[in-house]
């Protein structure tokens, strides 16, 4: 669990009220430690990593500081609470507030070794990561070949080195399956036809944070829309602003990102069911939805934690029928 805090200086924690954009810390914490090490043995481990926030999104890296112009790839097997069909080798792997992913790391090549697990995503504020050099407001953002989204990367060695690991030289036995050997679950079929297609568009209004216009109504009886039982819908998420990023979080069922408005479909990591999705600067992603027998209330809204406390949400609730609000 990966966590930046700011800690004043008699040692509290320390956060400020009054700023509304979000919060980032001046420390790292993993598991609630200081930049704490890790014993390994050389051979195959499984991390789970989860953002908890509140604002800072990760790109994480594998660094040895004795090569820092290595390329240490790992592979991506799980995205929030789902197996991808199959692991996805990469060099690095980016998540917001809430997001989670379940890695791969061999150890083996780093025998008798200490390598850190790095973020080196630069973010100097709640807005969410820096654009890339060139980046101007009102472009979309920009990706390479493989759609990966090339926000400002510091060089190895620069980033923020959050965890140590310090591997053993002695030969273990590994028996697990390597990665590239691996396959899973196939995804659900999306070729339904949705009943509905709802579009968010997630702004900002007079310092607070929006909903298509609307701060959060904490009356738990005020819905903006009604999802009907047993139906399929798809919701455009809208991100107008050429400086946000925020990380949407939906609650009940888990949804499958069908397109982003700069590539056709969602990156290789992020090919799974998933229930927080980032919504980049002048970016609309679309995402479908099956929804089964469950009633009942729920929000959808911003895991930057200090947006959603200040009105980024709207509470949405599933009957036996539905309505037809487009854009609730």
């Amino acid at each position: 669990m990966f966590a930046d805090k700011f800690f004043d200086d008699s040692g509290e924690l320390a956060f400020d009220l009054f700023n509304l954009d979000g919060i980032l810390g001046d420390k790292f914490l993993v598991n609630g430690t200081i930049q704490p090490f890790f014993q390994v043995q050389p051979r195959r481990y499984r991390f789970r990593l989860l953002d908890t926030g509140p604002s800072r999104f990760y790109s994480y890296f594998l660094t040895d500081p004795s090569n820092l112009s290595a390329n240490n790839p790992f592979w991506v097997i799980a995205n929030d609470g789902n197996l991808l069909p199959a692991p996805v080798q990469v060099s690095t792997v980016r998540i917001g507030p809430a997001e989670r992913v379940d890695i791969i790391i061999d150890f083996s090549q780093f025998a008798g070794k200490s390598i850190f697990l790095e973020n080196r995503l630069l973010q100097i504020n709640g807005q969410g990561p820096v654009p890339p050099l060139g980046f101007t407001p009102g472009q979309v953002e920009c990706s390479d070949t493989n759609g990966n989204v090339l926000s400002d990367i510091r060089p190895a060695g620069q980033g923020d080195l959050l965890l140590r690991f310090d591997v053993s030289s002695k030969p273990v036995k590994d028996n697990s399956l390597p990665p590239s050997k691996q396959t899973f679950y196939s995804l659900p079929s999306t070729n339904a036809t949705p009943r509905i297609t709802r579009t968010f568009k997630f702004d900002r209004l007079n310092g607070q944070w929006s909903v298509n216009g609307q701060f959060v109504d904490t009356d738990r009886s005020a819905f903006r829309f009604t999802v009907q039982q047993n139906s399929v819908e798809n919701w455009l998420l809208t991100n107008l602003t050429g400086d946000w990023t925020h990380p949407i979080h939906i609650h009940l069922e888990e949804h499958q990102i069908l397109s982003r408005n700069r590539m056709p479909n969602p990156l290789a990591a992020e090919n799974s069911r998933k229930d927080v999705t980032q919504l980049h600067p002048n970016e609309r992603v679309l995402l479908f939805f099956r929804f089964r027998d469950w009633l009942g209330r729920y929000p959808i809204h911003c895991h930057n934690v200090v947006h959603e406390d200040h009105a980024m949400m709207a509470l949405w609730h599933v009957e036996p029928t539905g309505d037809n609000v487009f854009v609730p």
